[in-house]
């Protein structure tokens, strides 16, 4: 058991994995000599060579494009886009070939690419640094997509996503990276794709992933001061979405409301609203409620606070779910 920073998980993970199975590589922008900018893959080119920690041109689609060619000579490739807005020159690659060839190929051909995807805001960083592109690829049939919220699902979900056959985009909360967790190396992980009672709660659940599971549990911890009792789960992964976890959950509260840092506008929580009330229509006592970012441009460092779902914007849909 280990105590350590989600950045240092990965890290370690990666580290894991590479020791693990020879034919796992490591590229992108600055993956190797600097350790890449949040300093994730720190010290894996020289304890593994440049062979297998390969620092790449600024060329996404070529990243991409050459992962894709090595992962169909055998080898499994980890990639790091640099920032999420950074990954759109390669979407072409992830959605038309990436995503698709294993159908193509009616199912002979296999690409266990994990394209690594720091994300989200809150670090104050300028244009391009801090979007939330996850369901712009959870619509892609094709292709997993992850977000772990502690070191401890950091580190196995990263496992997991590598020792798989299919591409994973693996988002980062970049701005939960330094936030410490236990993390038991030896410990058996839950499966990739199930979601996690993060607490334990029985007037209303709160549903979120990546860096909201921590606002989410503030908010419940706030609402308990108040007399309410809420559950959060931890969904973990956007595509596929643990529905069932969801449904138990729904039908013990009776409420839900769903939390992401990307736009409400056609998000991941309208798709499990959806959901949601087709499966638990006669037990819910409330409408779904949404909290997330605005249908606007990512605005500057000094607006992202109004910019990005908080503490007291979660805990007002919160209210209006309980006044129904």
């Amino acid at each position: 058991m280990s105590k350590l920073p989600i950045a240092k998980a990965i890290n370690e993970s990666l580290r894991r994995a590479m020791d693990n199975d020879p034919k796992v590589l490591i590229m992108g922008e600055d993956v190797g000599k600097l350790g890449g900018v949040f300093r994730v893959t720190d010290g894996l080119q020289k304890d593994f060579g440049e062979d297998r920690v390969i620092d790449t041109p600024l060329a996404e689609s070529g990243i991409v494009g050459t992962a894709i060619g090595l992962a169909l000579r055998g080898y499994r490739p980890v990639v790091e886009i640099q920032f999420d807005g950074f990954v759109f020159p390669a979407y072409d690659q992830i959605v038309t070939q990436l995503a698709k060839m294993h159908a193509r190929a009616l199912g002979k051909i296999k690409l266990p690419v994990v394209i690594r995807i720091p994300y989200a805001g809150g670090i104050g960083a300028v244009e391009h640094h801090s979007e939330s592109p996850e369901t712009l690829f959870a619509h892609v049939a094709g292709l997993k997509c992850v977000s772990p919220s502690n070191a401890s699902d950091a580190y196995w979900m990263m496992q997991q996503a590598i020792e798989g056959d299919d591409p994973v985009i693996f988002f980062e909360p970049k701005r939960r990276y330094w936030e410490k967790g236990e993390v038991d190396t030896g410990s058996i992980p839950a499966p990739l794709h199930i979601a996690h009672i993060a607490r334990q709660g029985t007037d209303l659940t709160l549903a979120a992933y990546g860096p909201m599971v921590k606002v989410c549990l503030e908010a419940a911890a706030a609402a308990e001061e108040e007399g309410n009792s809420l559950e959060v789960v931890d969904l973990r992964s956007m595509s596929p979405i643990d529905f069932d976890t969801l449904q138990r959950s729904v039908e013990k509260t009776r409420r839900l409301v769903v939390v992401h840092e990307a736009p409400v506008f056609l998000g991941t929580g309208a798709e499990i609203a959806a959901r949601i009330t087709e499966r638990c229509f006669y037990h819910l006592e409330a409408p779904v409620l949404r909290v997330g970012g605005f249908h606007a441009p990512y605005p500057p460092a000094r607006l992202e606070d109004e910019y990005l779902p908080n503490l007291d914007r979660v805990l007002d849909s919160v209210d209006r779910a309980l006044a129904y």
